[in-house]
């Protein structure tokens, strides 16, 4: 009896954070479905209530119901929240709060922040937990500041309101989440660069990556030091951020329902500011539910690629695909081995990348096959919302409410796996990690 309970423990750091998400989300959802935090009589139902606190935990964005009218300041509070632990990372916020009470951290603990931060080794825990802290602070009580100006002086807000609605959307953006204040989402300040940079700043920064920001504080004055992770997410983040500001406004420059009405300085604005927010967050300053479904399919790879690892961004993060590429070059050369700016890829990363893509198509495909046996929405909406649900972007053509309840559930399941991640869940799941003692020979089938 005593060695099942022992085999039913968290075994590894992967298990342990996989668990403190799912706790975070469960005390999320018990808050959620007080009557304090809905608007109105009575509670949320368990569903909507789950639904949200899996959403802000996972810093998704997607909703099932409006956030600025159903939800009580209590209800945002929460939620508000939820995206701050989410996005610091559940088990880094607890490792925080043992610092801040203990003044030291454990062996134990060290193992699993080194496992969520990315820490190169558990020696600087401690000091990686520190500077995620201080960065997560400065940029969102910077962003805050811009954003609650902005609302008092340019709308009128009251102070209250405005130092709210800043703090809020500041959070919101940083930590990739996607969740506003409005019905509408930002499309109220759609021409606004004001409201629409700052978010963008926002969600760019917490897309880099906690160890790219520490990196680019220490050696800004030395680009040729960086490391090769750091200039691989630099990199990436320009040409995607290029390339879908491009894609997305060409393509809707003379959509009477999206770009059209803008004048052409707000047409770009609102490009770039789509290009952004589709790889990371969820705000939108259009409709989305217009774009042409070729945009659809556009925005759907940005999501897929995502932002840079140890971040508060999601999708499978730009190394994972500038790796494969890089593979891709390789063998079309005729090379033996992976290089990459002067530096050697070691083939564990080749198998780490590939499992990691394979994974996510698979869960990707057949989940929107699922959805499409339970719902009679059209395919390209569907698999939008798969997309963006696993990662955790949380952009929607408008169907995540209309969906039956099976499918909002898949897109629950999708939403947790998205944020701890394919290879956080793949080695949760297995106990032990097996080393044959003896190989097979050698034998190559046709390829092609």
């Amino acid at each position: 009896m005593g060695q099942r309970l022992r085999r039913l423990q968290p075994q590894t750091p992967a298990q342990i954070i996989a668990i403190g998400f799912l706790t975070t989300i469960v005390v999320g959802t018990l808050l959620l479905m007080t009557p304090a935090a809905r608007v109105g009589d009575g509670a949320a139902s368990f569903l909507d209530a789950l639904f949200t606190a899996t959403s802000a935990t996972c810093v998704t964005g997607l909703i099932t119901v409006d956030t600025p009218t159903y939800w009580t300041p209590f209800g945002h509070a929460v939620i508000i929240a939820l995206i701050q632990i989410g996005g610091f990372g559940v088990m880094s916020f607890g490792a925080l709060i043992g610092l801040v009470i203990t003044r030291k951290l454990g062996l134990r603990s060290r193992l699993i922040t080194a496992q969520e931060t990315k820490a190169q080794g558990l020696g600087e825990t401690k000091r990686v937990i520190v500077n995620v802290l201080m960065i997560s602070a400065v940029t969102e009580a910077a962003i805050a500041v811009v954003l609650a100006l902005r609302f008092a002086l340019g709308y009128g807000y009251a102070p209250d309101k405005a130092i709210w609605f800043g703090v809020f959307h500041s959070i919101s953006a940083f930590n990739n989440a996607g969740f506003a204040l409005y019905t509408d989402s930002i499309i109220g300040f759609v021409g606004d660069p004001w409201i629409v940079i700052p978010l963008s700043i926002g969600v760019i920064l917490g897309g880099l990556g906690f160890p790219v920001i520490m990196e680019l504080r220490r050696r800004y004055r030395k680009p040729k030091s960086f490391s090769l992770h750091t200039k691989l997410v630099l990199i990436g983040t320009v040409v995607l951020l290029v390339g879908g500001t491009v894609f997305i406004s060409v393509l809707e420059w003379n959509n009477a329902k999206t770009l059209g009405p803008l004048s052409d300085g707000e047409k770009i604005l609102a490009g770039f500011f789509q290009s952004t927010v589709t790889r990371t967050a969820g705000f939108n300053s259009i409709d989305v539910g217009q774009m042409h479904p070729v945009s659809w399919l556009g925005m759907d790879i940005l999501m897929f690629i995502g932002a840079g690892p140890a971040g508060t961004a999601g999708g499978l993060k730009i190394t994972t695909f500038a790796i494969l590429f890089f593979i891709m070059l390789t063998e079309i050369r005729g090379g033996t081995a992976v290089n990459i700016f002067g530096k050697r890829i070691s083939r564990s990363l080749h198998r780490e990348a590939l499992t990691i893509v394979l994974f996510s198509l698979g869960l990707v495909v057949g989940s929107t096959m699922a959805i499409m046996l339970m719902s009679d929405v059209g395919q390209d909406r569907i698999l939008f919302e798969v997309v963006s649900a696993y990662a955790t972007v949380g952009m929607s053509t408008g169907i995540t409410a209309a969906l039956p309840p099976a499918a909002q559930y898949i897109l629950i399941v999708l939403m947790f796996a998205g944020r701890v991640g394919p290879v956080t869940i793949a080695s949760a799941l297995a106990l032990k990690t097996r080393h044959p003692l003896y190989e097979y020979p050698k034998e190559r089938p046709l390829i092609g």
